[in-house]
Order: structure tokens, then sequence, then C-alpha cells
């Protein structure tokens, strides 16, 4: 059984000398049941990481741990992914932004 797991940093999932990668294989094998030795986990790095939506909103949540201001966030994230020739996007981002009382907010 191969498995294919996409990310924007691979490093991170492959870890020191590939034992991150190692210990998520046995992790699957065991909860999942599979016989020993086979599954197989492969790291790709995603190719264009303005066109991957959840690349794009761990940016954003990033940003918006980091204290900046919401506007200011979603227009950097929106402004990045529209200059990677997207055709189009829309980011939603709801709840209690700045003020006691929840909103929501539609960037396009």
């Amino acid at each position: 059984t191969e498995i294919v797991i996409r990310a924007t940093r691979t490093t991170n999932v492959l870890g020191e000398g590939g034992r991150r990668i190692r210990e998520l294989t046995s992790v699957i094998q065991k909860r999942f049941s599979f016989p020993p030795n086979t599954v197989e986990l492969f790291a790709e790095r995603v190719t264009d990481r303005a066109l991957s939506a959840v690349a794009q909103t761990e940016s954003l949540r990033y940003r918006l741990i980091k204290g900046l201001a919401v506007r200011r966030a979603c227009y950097g994230v929106l402004r990045y992914i529209m200059d990677s020739e997207a055709r189009g996007c829309e980011i939603i981002v709801s709840g209690k932004l700045r003020a006691q009382r929840a909103k929501s907010m539609k960037f396009r």
C-alpha cells in the first residue's frame, strides 16, 4: 500500500534521517492493522503552494496568530494567490474579529 503525503515543507515530514516518516509508517500500520512491511509512505512537495487551499489557510492562520490585522492578512494572502495566476479567490473569515461581537468578512 502506497500513501503519498503532500506537504509544503517535506523536511518536517521526513524528520532527521527519515526518522519521522518511519514512525508515521509504523503508526499507520498498527492503527489500520496492515500486515508488516506492506505500507510505504512518500513525502511529495506541493507543486504550486499559492494554489493550495490548505497551505494558504495555514499561512493566514499564522498571520492572524502573530497579531496582524484581519484585513491586512486576508488581502496579503489574496494578493499572493492572485499573483500566481489564479482565476479567482474568496476568503471568508468569521468570528470575533477585534470586537466583542462576532461578524463575518468576505474578501474577493
